[in-house]
């Protein structure tokens, strides 16, 4: 779980983090403090992650947010689609009554054609704020799901 999630850090194109999980001890602490972590395996090897947390404290905490992590070889394999059907059971599950995006870079064209076929909306587009590994900067769309 580490490296698929430390693997998607490196590269720079979606998540915030700059620097990935340090240790054994850090990831374990990072996905035990999380709401809910998901798994997608194949003969004991996990293959792509996600984590649900609430995206705020107190009288929103009823908004969910959530960050998968696919490994390089598992893309486009549809493992994706079928961790965010996971993730929207275990939202409601879970008592959120949203799941909200707050940062799909516009570039990740993938992402978004499958968040919106699976009936994500659009909130908005923020303008050049989010810091790629080159130096450049890309918009970022919001997006939510009512659970």
């Amino acid at each position: 779980m580490r490296k698929i999630w430390n693997d998607v850090v490196e590269e720079g194109n979606s998540f915030p983090q700059e620097t990935g999980l340090q240790s054994d001890d850090e990831a374990l602490k990072f996905f035990e403090g999380q709401t809910y972590t998901g798994v997608a395996e194949e003969n004991g090897k996990v293959l792509e992650l996600y984590i649900l947390h609430p995206n705020n404290i107190g009288r929103c905490s009823s908004i969910a947010n959530a960050s998968y992590a696919v490994s390089r070889e598992t893309r486009g394999k549809g493992i994706g689609k079928q961790l965010i059907l996971d993730c929207l059971a275990q939202g409601t599950a879970h008592g959120f009554h949203v799941l909200q995006f707050n940062a799909v870079v516009k570039s990740n064209a993938g992402a978004i054609h499958l968040y919106e076929k699976l009936g994500f909306e659009r909130l908005g587009e923020i303008p050049k704020c989010f810091r790629k590994n080159d130096g450049t900067y890309e918009n970022l769309i919001l997006f939510f799901h009512k659970l």
